[in-house]
Order: structure tokens, then sequence, then C-alpha cells
């Protein structure tokens, strides 16, 4: 089977356009990670280094999330390939231009969708802060449930370890406006 960076596509959304991310993006992905809002919860020491670090993983798909022609995000997702446990997982940055306008639950529904349709997922699953009660409802609009917290699950900047909430949706939960 083909690595999911392989065969990424545009893709277009009920409110958002996804175009692939490339080398070339790496001061606007930088710039998303770097926004206030993003930042709360996107705890990586280095912008810089984490963004190099995604752009060189040969096993993400990361897309740019477009508005109008403005890129107001970032959404990645992974495959996990071994037959016995396959599925995907989404990640997703908004930055605060994009955000509370429903921007982000289309992105993730537009990747989820894609996931099951085209690369014959099962299962998605999404991993935010178990604080971030934006995300979670937003998610939550897609179809994801809660499955369980991940305690201690990321460190953040300041040293402390903060806990996950894991959510997965199967393809025959996801909601549809």
């Amino acid at each position: 089977m083909t690595t999911i960076r392989e065969v990424i596509e545009p893709l277009e959304g009920a409110l958002v356009r996804l175009r692939p991310a490339s080398t070339a993006d790496a001061h606007v992905l930088a710039t998303v990670l770097r926004d206030p809002t993003v930042g709360e919860w996107w705890q990586v020491p280095d912008v810089d280094a984490d963004v190099a670090e995604l752009l060189a993983d040969a096993e993400l798909a990361i897309w740019l999330i477009e508005e109008a022609g403005s890129v107001l995000g970032l959404v990645m997702a992974g495959e996990e390939t071994d037959a016995m446990y396959r599925h995907a997982s989404i990640d997703i940055a908004i930055a605060a231009a994009g955000q509370g306008r429903g921007l982000g639950t289309d992105a993730v529904r537009t990747v989820a969708r894609w996931l099951i349709e085209r690369r014959r997922h099962h299962r998605v699953i999404i991993d935010p802060s178990a604080t971030n009660a934006r995300a979670i409802a937003a998610y939550a609009k897609v179809g994801f449930r809660p499955v369980g917290v991940l305690r201690s699950y990321e460190r953040w900047r300041d040293g402390t370890w903060h806990d996950g909430l894991l959510m997965d949706l199967l393809a025959d939960e996801l909601v549809d406006p």
C-alpha cells in the first residue's frame, strides 16, 4: 500500500479548501503554530524544529487550511498500517482568525471523510488536550466520541505533564451537516 504522503491531494470542504503542504510552506506553518491561541495547546519548545520534523515525516499528510485564499491553519493525518490495528489519526491547528466559525470542524470532517472513503479506514482517532473544551466540542460535531483520558500524556514547555483525551470515530459515525 502506498503511504499517505504519496497520495495526498487537495480536498474541498463545505467551508474550507485543504491544500497539501510542502517544504516551501514551512514559514506559513510556523506562523500558524506561533499564533498565541494555537501555542496555548501546541506546546513545542521550538516551532521551527517542529515544523521541519513534521514536513520531513514521510508517513504524515499535511494540508494547509484555506478560506478565500488565506491560510488559517493546518490539518494532518497519519496511519497505523499494521493490518491488526489499522486506523488513522488527525491533528489540527487553527489560528485565531479562523476560530469560532466552524472551519476546524469542516477541515476535520473533510479529512476524516477522505481517510474513510479514499484510504479505507474504519476508525479515526484524535487526541486533544483534556482541557481543550472548544476542540472537544468541534470534534464531537464530526462524530468523534471520548474513549478515555490519557493521563500525563503531553509535556508542556513549562515541564508540566497534562492529560489528553482520546476520541475516536468509526466510519459509520461520521456526521455530515
